[in-house]
């Protein structure tokens, strides 16, 4: 029995042309359309519309640096290890975009899907989650930050070219919403974070919420190749090194 073909529907080559989605990369696509652009089109199959367009770089920008974090640290000191290996950095600094950090985007961005097809009472509903998520000790994704309080500074900023480019809408309301049940319930402000923003802005320009922190990895790639190259122009990782041994206390095991 014949083994089945494998299926693509994003791209294919032969000698002479190179095809994407449809369109000849040569003729069609180089030179036309930019980076953001294409890269809504491989996610959703469709060019965006031109304010589409700007959220999405928008939103890749907001994510691409936030200074000495665990990814950023993560790839100086393996540029460190293998100065030469600029891949593996980059690689290693986005081994922990994930559930604490940049990559909390898809569980916020299921909580406003799941809200906004529930419809009904959008207020009951955000009471809920901040109920469920405090009785199970769970942080709500999207909110909080170590260091931007009482707001983070790019939430607004997103929010306010949403409207701008006209595609403000329900995930964005009901985001604000959530932000008002969760700060009842705390009995004090809590932040919507970068991420909580760039999920309910992403659903808006309707991106799948399952790619939404492929979108983070993309954005934050471009941050970590800047930081190798600083690593290799002015060497941090074995100060970092030195710092942890001077701090670092043995105990005996028990």
């Amino acid at each position: 029995m014949a083994e089945p073909r494998m299926k693509t529907w994003i791209a294919t080559s032969d000698a002479a042309s190179i095809t994407v989605r449809g369109l000849d990369l040569v003729e069609e696509v180089i030179g036309r359309y930019g980076f953001t652009e294409m890269l809504y089109f491989n996610l959703a199959g469709r060019f965006p519309a031109a304010g589409e367009a700007r959220i999405l770089d928008a939103c890749l920008v907001t994510l691409m640096e936030h200074g000495i974090t665990p990814s950023s640290l993560i790839a100086r000191l393996v540029t460190d290890s293998v100065p030469n290996q600029m891949q593996v950095a980059v690689a290693a600094g986005l081994t922990v975009v994930g559930d604490v950090f940049v990559g909390t985007m898809e569980g916020c961005a299921a909580i406003l899907s799941r809200g906004i097809a529930a419809g009904g009472d959008a207020d009951a509903f955000c009471r809920g989650v901040v109920a469920e998520h405090r009785a199970a000790g769970k942080r709500l994704p999207g909110f909080g930050h170590p260091f931007h309080k009482p707001d983070d500074p790019r939430t607004p900023r997103l929010f306010a070219f949403a409207r701008e480019q006209g595609v403000a809408g329900h995930h964005i309301a009901l985001l604000e919403r959530l932000n008002i049940a969760l700060d009842a319930a705390a009995g004090r402000h809590q932040t919507i974070n970068a991420t909580g923003a760039v999920a309910a802005l992403l659903l808006e320009i309707g991106l799948p919420a399952d790619m939404f922190r492929g979108v983070a990895l993309v954005s934050r790639c471009g941050g970590l190749l800047a930081h190798v190259q600083e690593e290799r122009r002015e060497p941090s990782a074995r100060h970092i090194w030195a710092v942890v041994e001077e701090n670092m206390e043995y105990r005996d095991p028990d």
